[in-house]
């Protein structure tokens, strides 16, 4: 087995796109109109099989989930082979980073905020998976 893809709760589909594709640096891997509402939007780091599903909110329980999906934990975990040439261009980049990066037994992280105010944790593990 293998996690294909997690959803992440969006306000718009377009910002969305721009926030992961030009400023993480993801692909854009698929955009297909379903409904003149609802679109299938899935991003992913690149040369990973694993994704981001964006799917707009469409009612008040889901608007109520964008930005706090873990209810303030850390969402999701970007792991990178050079943490400083990661950091350097994502804060190039305008990426709202909440803290100084540190170094942990388990590797060198900081924590970051998407554009809705998801928490992720940039990581550079010292046991790559």
């Amino acid at each position: 087995m293998k996690l294909g893809l997690t959803t992440i709760v969006t306000l718009d589909y377009d910002e969305a796109i721009d926030f992961f594709v030009n400023t993480l640096g993801f692909e854009l891997h698929k955009d297909v109109a379903i409904t003149p509402e609802k679109r299938w939007v899935v991003v992913r780091p690149a040369q990973s099989d694993a994704g981001l599903l964006l799917a707009k909110a469409t009612n008040t329980e889901q608007k109520a989930a964008v930005g706090n999906q873990t209810g303030g934990r850390v969402s999701f975990f970007l792991y990178v082979n050079h943490f400083d040439k990661t950091y350097a261009e994502l804060q190039s980049r305008g990426v709202r980073f909440i803290e100084s990066p540190r170094d942990e037994s388990y590797g060198r992280v900081v924590v970051f905020l998407d554009l809705y105010g998801n928490k992720w944790d940039l990581l550079e593990s010292k046991n790559p998976l």
